[in-house]
């Protein structure tokens, strides 16, 4: 089966250092290609990505939207880059309040960015608004980061009647990028955009990673375990929300895992059709 993938990424290697998602980040999408399916890869342009070394340039065609986070305008500009050696091209979510600076999530003082809440809101919309642009229709989304988690629940409510969107399955892989800090109190209330209503965002109820994680799972087709020490607490939720789950396996074809893990995504909604 032929499909058109869409990954969104936290962090990709080699533009960020090497961690268990950033070379998953560079590897699975470059070979689920080489299998004969379509690909977009997405990741934020984080102010530590050295531009000029990495060749990015911006997409002026996709560039100058404007999105709308807790009723202020922001730019959205869209640059991109390729891995030559993979043929594969990476897309940049980037804003110069938000992904300007040089650091991920804390500042060098090991203090959670007090806007993380509306980064997150940001690139989940940017990545969204820029397929539609690109009028590119994704058989299936994988989302890997707590920085992309918001995804799930905008295809479901927001963007669930556009026809690019209209029969996307999303997969979320959960990974060991647990944090303790809570966002801010108002987030509930700057995700919302039409199509949502109260008990939409009801699991959302700490304000912190885990909940955020369950809005996102409650939101998915499936979840992958891709690392081994997930908290408890959210492979409790993934058991009792019955969603189709492929557990943490030490496999150097994860590529095939993953592959079969799609299908099975798509012909299960195939079925329930």
């Amino acid at each position: 089966m032929k499909r058109n993938i869409l990954y969104v990424f936290q962090e990709i290697t080699p533009y960020l250092p090497e961690t268990n998602m950033s070379t998953t980040g560079r590897y699975l999408p470059q070979k689920i290609q080489e299998m004969g399916n379509q690909i977009r890869v997405f990741m934020p342009r984080y102010g530590l990505v050295k531009e000029r070394r990495n060749q990015l340039h911006e997409v002026i065609r996709l560039s100058g939207m404007n999105i709308v986070v807790n009723d202020i305008d922001h730019s959205l500009i869209i640059k991109v880059a390729s891995i030559q050696s993979a043929r594969m091209q990476v897309y940049f979510i980037d804003n110069e309040d938000y992904f300007q600076r040089k650091a991920l999530f804390k500042d060098e003082d090991e203090n959670f960015f007090e806007d993380n809440d509306e980064r997150t809101i940001f690139f989940a919309r940017g990545v969204l608004e820029t397929i539609k642009k690109l009028r590119w229709t994704p058989d299936l989304v994988h989302i890997n980061g707590w920085l992309g988690s918001l995804i799930p629940l905008y295809l479901r409510k927001a963007y669930s009647e556009d026809p690019i969107f209209h029969d996307t399955k999303v997969v979320i892989s959960l990974y060991e990028d647990h944090f303790s800090e809570k966002f801010n109190l108002n987030m509930k209330k700057k995700i919302k955009i039409d199509g949502f209503n109260e008990t939409d965002l009801k699991v959302f109820d700490n304000y912190d990673y885990i909940s955020l994680m369950k809005l996102a799972i409650k939101n998915a087709d499936g979840v992958i375990q891709a690392e081994q020490n997930i908290a408890p607490e959210l492979l409790e939720y993934i058991k009792k929300s019955k969603k189709t789950f492929l557990q943490y396996q030490e496999n150097e074809n994860t590529e095939e895992l993953y592959s079969n893990f799609y299908d099975q995504i798509l012909e299960e909604a195939s079925v329930n059709a």
